[in-house]
C-alpha cells in the first residue's frame, strides 16, 4: 500500500528553514499622536518588550498601510520567525478588514503579530489559526454585504411610500408662483422672504430657474 507524506500547512513550510534558529527578532512600530498614549510611553513599552528595531511615524490611524513609509520599512525588516510588536491593533490600520488582511499575510509568511495590550498574539495560534482568520474575514465581508442589502431595502420601502429619499426638498408650487408674482411686482428678496417664509437661497433658486426656462 502506497503511503503519502502529509504536507504541512503553508505557514509551517515557510518556517521550516528557520525551525533551528534559536533567536527571533522583535520589530516594533509606534504610531505617534494617539489619544491616550504618548510617544515616550509607546517607545518605552516597545523597548521593554525586547524590540531590537523600532519604527515610528506621526500619521493618522485612518491612513492606509501602503501610505505609511515607516510601517512598510518595519515590514521589510521582518523575516520568517520574527514578530511585529505594536501597542494595539489601532496602530496598524483604520479598519477591521485591513487589520485582518495584515494578520493573515504576516501569518502566511511565518511572521507573528503581538500587541502590548494583550489582545493579539498570533504566535500562539495553532494550525487552525489561518482558517479562523479566513472565517473572520468572510464574516466581515458578509456583514458589509448585509448592511448594503438593508440600506437598499430601506431605500425601496421609502421610495414605495413616497417618502423623500434624499436631495433638496421640493418647494410648494403655490409658494413658487407667489415668489415669481411678488418679484414681477418689484418686491425685493427680503420682502418676498417676509411674505412667504422661504429662505433667501430658495427664493433666488426659484427666480433663477424661472429665468433660465424663459431664456
Amino acid at each position: 500500500m502506497r503511503k503519502f507524506r502529509r504536507v504541512p500547512p503553508l505557514f509551517l513550510r515557510n518556517r521550516e528553514p528557520f525551525l533551528g534558529r534559536t533567536k527571533t527578532k522583535s520589530v516594533g512600530y509606534a504610531l505617534t499622536g494617539l489619544k491616550d498614549h504618548s510617544e515616550h510611553e509607546q517607545l518605552l513599552a516597545l523597548k521593554n518588550c525586547g524590540c531590537s528595531q523600532i519604527f515610528q511615524e506621526a500619521i493618522s490611524v485612518r491612513t492606509l498601510q501602503i501610505q505609511r513609509p515607516q510601517f512598510q520599512a518595519a515590514l521589510k525588516a521582518l523575516g520568517c520567525g520574527d514578530e511585529l510588536v505594536v501597542l494595539n491593533v489601532f496602530c496598524l490600520a483604520g479598519s477591521v478588514e485591513e487589520i485582518l488582511g495584515l494578520i493573515k499575510n504576516l501569518y502566511e509568511k511565518g511572521i507573528s503579530l503581538r500587541t502590548i495590550d494583550g489582545a493579539v498574539n498570533t504566535r500562539l495560534l495553532q494550525d487552525e489559526g489561518l482558517a479562523l482568520i479566513g472565517i473572520l474575514s468572510s464574516l466581515l465581508e458578509a456583514e458589509r454585504s448585509l448592511i448594503q442589502e438593508r440600506k437598499y431595502e430601506r431605500f425601496q420601502e421609502r421610495n414605495k411610500d413616497g417618502v423623500n429619499i434624499g436631495g433638496r426638498p421640493k418647494t410648494n408650487p403655490i409658494k413658487e408662483n407667489l415668489v415669481l408674482r411678488l418679484r414681477r411686482e418689484g418686491c425685493s428678496y427680503r420682502s418676498i422672504r417676509a411674505q412667504t417664509g422661504l429662505a433667501l437661497s430658495t427664493i433666488r433658486r426659484i427666480i433663477m430657474e424661472n429665468e433660465a426656462l424663459a431664456a
